[in-house]
């Protein structure tokens, strides 16, 4: 069985070509046979194939190398060598690739089905291509080229609409487990949410991915809590949503210390637009500090209340989910509240 795993370093090489053949034909009634080497094979390609049937990359932890097969040398009779078998390294979308020594770019795999990552080597020619009238017997050919071979980094970064961001218990789970069918563990303890959870809602035709990530705490660029370690997660998203418990004493610092642990991480996150829910509005004097927050934060952002328990605080929040992440249809939304898609470890 498979945990979550977001992250992997793998040694990759392409296959070598394979060397040219010096042969002669040497046949009883062919007086004037000459060479005949064939061409060595081409090496086999590392291929990186995505799969949409896979969510994390845990499979990558119990092979560590790929080593495509290399091309088999030529033959008399100028017959070519078979070219070498590419190897396929299967991925989840949303993967990118980085140089493993310096962190650098490489390829992002999202919305591709295949790509060749490294060629294999070409084949080397046979002795029959280096005939001439001057020489008519060549005793060499060509080796076959070689491969390449690289160690890369291998990052996911989830596919998602929105992302929430929040204090832990701030009550993300329980927003994403409201509106999906993803079962995001809730309890009444810090980091409840271990890995990051998908989940789906739905508007008629429409599909809007909800992220929800393990809590951000202040200090997190120092490494406090979990860190930044699922922040990659919801840099792909179209907003943020940021949630702060009503009923901790935080609540008006709580939004300031998130956004600011956020431009820490990445400036492009942070400013990603965004809408602001104090939770747990239900509990006993949680309503004369939701009014103190809209106050304060109200004149830049949308600030909204949510109780899972009252239902017109939840329709106001579902339809800014759906406005935030661009799917809000002009006639109105549906109430149906179905999904199909949850984050989970693989067995």
């Amino acid at each position: 069985m498979f945990g979550f795993s977001d992250e992997t370093y793998i040694d990759v090489a392409s296959g070598n070509g394979g060397h040219g053949c010096v042969s002669f034909r040497r046949e009883k009634f062919v007086p004037k046979g000459g060479p005949d080497g064939g061409d060595g094979g081409r090496g086999g390609d590392v291929v990186f194939v995505v799969k949409d049937n896979l969510r994390t990359l845990g499979h990558l932890k119990l092979v560590r190398s790929f080593r495509a097969e290399n091309g088999r040398p030529g033959q008399g009779a100028r017959c070519a060598g078979r070219n070498g078998k590419d190897v396929e390294i299967p991925v989840p979308q949303g993967t990118v690739i980085r140089d493993a020594e310096t962190g650098e770019l490489i390829k992002d795999l999202t919305g591709l089905d295949r790509f060749v990552f490294l060629e294999g080597g070409k084949g080397g020619l046979g002795n029959w291509h280096f005939r001439t009238s001057v020489r008519q017997a060549p005793k060499f050919a060509q080796p076959g080229f070689p491969g390449r071979e690289m160690r890369v980094g291998l990052e996911l970064q989830i596919i998602a609409d929105i992302g929430l961001v929040g204090f832990p218990n701030a009550g993300k789970s329980s927003l994403i487990n409201l509106f999906t069918n993803a079962r995001s563990k809730v309890a009444g303890y810090p980091f409840t949410t271990k890995i990051p959870v998908l989940g789906v809602l739905r508007d008629g035709d429409q599909d809007v991915i909800i992220a929800d990530i393990p809590g951000i705490i202040e200090g997190a660029s120092e490494g406090a809590g979990m860190g930044y370690k699922f922040l990659r997660h919801i840099s792909r998203t179209k907003g943020l949503c940021y949630m702060v418990d009503l009923s901790d004493d935080n609540y008006l610092e709580a939004y300031d210390i998130l956004s600011s642990e956020l431009s820490k991480y990445s400036e492009e996150l942070a400013s990603k637009k965004s809408i602001l829910i104090g939770s747990k509005i239900d509990e006993d004097g949680t309503e004369e500090r939701f009014q103190e927050l809209r106050k304060k934060y109200g004149c830049s952002m949308r600030v909204l209340p949510l109780s899972i328990y009252m239902d017109d605080t939840v329709d106001e929040v579902r339809k800014a989910l759906l406005e935030l992440s661009g799917e809000k249809k002009e006639d109105g939304f549906t109430s149906r509240m179905d999904t199909d898609a949850h984050y989970r470890d693989e067995a």
